[in-house]
């Protein structure tokens, strides 16, 4: 019995050994093959792109903002997705609680915000060498002395993918500061670039970053992401300290609002549809939260009063979908009150992040003895500035900056240091450090009459912000497409061109492109406290009254136009 067993078994063998073979599967190839140290992607996925920008220290509202990130985290959880979380640059610089400590506490509030990562913008290098000086003053000083101690102690990396050494070419290699960064978010791969405008370096202290230069933003972008992508990346951000504006937001696929010159935009146009998957875009303080050649793009005013938001939508590891959210404010309107209702969002109760606020209690208790110290005069309505153009704010300081230098013809700032207008009332150290935060020191400038109306001439028509002037009137005309720049004195009376002008300014202006173009010798940079706090004395012995209608007068401006700046002028 047994060996008849054996005998049905083998001739069973034997005739399965002889049939047709069944068809081979199609198995994938080897590329397509998922590797076994990765998890598949789930089927579908959300994953959240939330972004910041020119936050300058701004740390009040970061508790707020901490509250709705736990929201928006609980319900990517809930569903399966993640939220990644980066900063467009400019973090640290601008407020007095931030100063203090060179930005010590935004880098600790960052860390518990939970950022994956924050590009590397124009202002974060203003503090230069650690301690009081801006500048390198003594041998030895490293001129980012500051900015590389933020960096060493960030629990996030910083992202400088076009900083490069101008001597060899070769990008930048400080602690703990990379080109990309791969995260792993929801069993995806999201590589992230992080870069700044090609104008970085004209738009900080020249001194602190005389030894470097900037790579172009769209080759680089490019080339980063195909690496990413080679590397495994199922989406590529961008993290980006170039900008753009925009002034509505109900569409993100209609531009009609936007100024289709601005950096950001242009970059996005030279990208290939598809290289990068999302942008998170600042240095303009303005908002965007559009489309631009099929790439999403956020970017959410300044100081801390706003973020953006940008859905991706995952099939199988590609991203298939992006929904842009319109910029969030914490408040109805960009210039409210710094405490804020909590309200709801994505669906819940928005309760302040309390180990933020701890952390934001601590930062600025430092600094509120000094920020409440009166100095002795009072505004009898609401100093406002403006960018683009004069403004009573603008006057006040570029009248202090001629009233410290005397012996100068003329003093000239630019607008773009004034941040933030003086409240009616009382002034107080606070205040006056918010509208003028930069530690920049008082500079002097030779150049001829002739020089000085090119220099003019050049920033009228240009979308920069205004020169701000003391000391002399300038008149701008229209001659056929030529646009004529007349400078007059105190008096009234049209200066030679020949005339040799002392020109009171700042480090920052003084060593920009503007004045380039001069000998050696005619700039001159001086030691000496930051010009804040000249203007501080300044007030403190004036006291009194200050009355914006008597610092601008809209019938005879300081600086008379033919039009809106950037001045354009068409041939007759």
């Amino acid at each position: 019995m047994l060996r008849l067993i054996v005998l049905r078994a083998t001739l069973a063998l034997f005739a399965i050994a002889c049939a047709a073979p069944p068809p081979v599967p199609a198995y994938p190839t080897l590329d397509a093959v998922p590797s076994l140290a990765e998890p598949t992607p789930p089927p579908r996925t959300i994953v959240s792109v939330v972004g910041t920008n020119d936050v300058h220290g701004h740390m009040e509202r970061l508790a707020h903002f901490g509250g709705m990130l736990m929201n928006l985290r609980a319900a990517r959880a809930a569903d399966g997705g993640a939220v990644v979380l980066l900063d467009g640059g400019d973090m640290w610089q601008g407020t007095l609680a931030s100063n203090l400590d060179e930005g010590a506490s935004m880098v600790r509030l960052y860390g518990a915000l939970g950022y994956d990562a924050a590009t590397i913008g124009n202002h974060e290098f203003d503090y230069g060498p650690i301690g009081p000086n801006a500048v390198p003053t003594a041998p030895g000083d490293d001129p980012r002395g500051a900015l590389l101690a933020r960096a060493a102690e960030a629990s996030f990396p910083l992202l400088a993918a076009n900083y490069l050494d101008a001597e060899s070419g070769a990008p930048v290699a400080w602690e703990n500061v990379r080109r990309t960064v791969m995260l792993d978010k929801a069993g995806l791969k999201i590589g992230v670039i992080g870069l700044s405008t090609e104008e970085t370096l004209t738009t900080t202290i020249a001194a602190n970053v005389r030894d470097l230069r900037m790579a172009p933003l769209a080759p680089t972008i490019t080339e980063l992401a195909a690496a990413l992508r080679a590397e495994g990346a199922h989406a590529v951000l961008v993290a980006v300290h170039a900008g753009g504006r925009c002034r509505s937001f109900d569409d993100p696929d209609d531009l009609s609002s936007c100024n289709p010159d601005e950096e950001i935009f242009r970059v996005a146009r030279e990208l290939e549809p598809g290289t990068v998957d999302a942008i998170v875009a600042g240095h303009t303080h303005r908002g965007v939260a559009h489309r631009v050649n099929g790439t999403p793009i956020i970017e959410s005013f300044a100081t801390g009063h706003a973020f953006g938001r940008v859905d991706l939508v995952f099939e199988a590891g590609r991203v298939v979908e992006s929904r842009i959210h319109p910029p969030r404010f914490f408040c109805p309107a960009e210039e409210e009150a710094e405490v804020c209702p909590l309200g709801d969002y994505e669906g819940a109760p928005v309760a302040l992040d309390a180990d933020v606020a701890a952390l934001v209690a601590e930062s600025t208790a430092a600094a509120a003895a000094r920020e409440a110290e009166p100095l002795g005069v009072t505004l009898a309505g609401e100093l406002w500035r403006h960018y683009a153009g004069e403004s009573p704010l603008g006057n006040l300081f570029a009248d202090l900056l001629a009233e410290a230098r005397p012996r100068a013809d003329l003093a000239l700032l630019n607008a773009g240091g004034v941040r933030e207008p003086l409240p009616e009332g009382p002034l107080t150290y606070g205040a006056l450090y918010r509208s003028f935060p930069f530690d920049n020191r008082f500079a002097t400038v030779r150049l001829t009459v002739a020089q000085m109306r090119e220099v003019l001439r050049y920033n009228l028509v240009r979308d920069d912000g205004s020169l701000l002037i003391a000391g002399a009137r300038v008149e701008a005309s229209c001659r056929g497409d030529e646009l004529v720049v007349t400078l007059r004195d105190a008096r009234g009376r049209v200066m030679r061109d020949d005339r040799v002008l002392t020109v009171a300014t700042s480090d920052y202006l003084a060593t920009t492109p503007l004045f380039a173009a001069l000998p050696d010798g005619a700039v001159a940079v001086e030691d000496g406290p930051p010009i804040r706090e000249v203007y501080v004395e300044l007030l403190r012995r004036r006291g009194g009254t200050l009355d914006p209608a008597r610092l601008y007068d809209r019938e005879r401006p300081r600086t008379a136009l033919p039009s809106a700046r950037p001045v354009r002028c068409a041939a007759e």
